[in-house]
């Protein structure tokens, strides 16, 4: 077994969409760029509202776990991408100071977030995603996230 490194390194159900780009998300160690990779690619389908995408970078039967008001709700992620529909809303999700963990072929990004709607701060919280290397790719299996009013600033 590796050791496990660490580095500084979403998901909203409630509007199943998010963010292009991974705000100040550079990869810190070789091999992180590899791992954030399709968080990066599944953020920037979703503000799209590209399911194709999406389920690009996922496992389908895998789980979203989403702290909503103390309560889990949970999800595959295939039903999740399916549940991504075109919407008028701006929607963009961003990450920043992501911490990425890796031992041979698991890894997993965590990261706080906001969320916004619009251009404007809608909520903020804490994402994290596990991934798996398959076939010589990363894949998300699971995404847990919580979800909270942002600090005005």
């Amino acid at each position: 077994m590796h050791c496990a490194r660490f580095r500084p390194a979403v998901l909203p159900l409630a509007l199943l969409a998010a963010a292009p780009m991974l705000a100040a998300a550079s990869p810190s160690a070789p091999g992180d760029a590899a791992v954030l990779a399709p968080v990066q690619a599944f953020f920037a389908a979703m503000s799209r509202y590209d399911q194709a995408g999406m389920r690009a970078q996922v496992l389908p039967a895998g789980m979203a776990t989403l702290m909503r008001h103390g309560k889990p709700e949970q999800i595959a992620l295939g039903d999740f991408v399916d549940h991504v529909k075109p919407g008028k809303a701006s929607i963009e999700e961003r990450i920043r100071d992501p911490q990425v963990r890796v031992d041979d072929n698991i890894a997993v990004v965590w990261a706080p977030y906001v969320f916004l709607l619009d251009g404007k701060p809608h909520h903020c919280g804490t994402d994290v995603f596990n991934l798996a290397q398959v076939d010589g790719r990363w894949l998300i299996t699971g995404i847990a996230d919580n979800s909270r009013d942002c600090p005005a600033r």
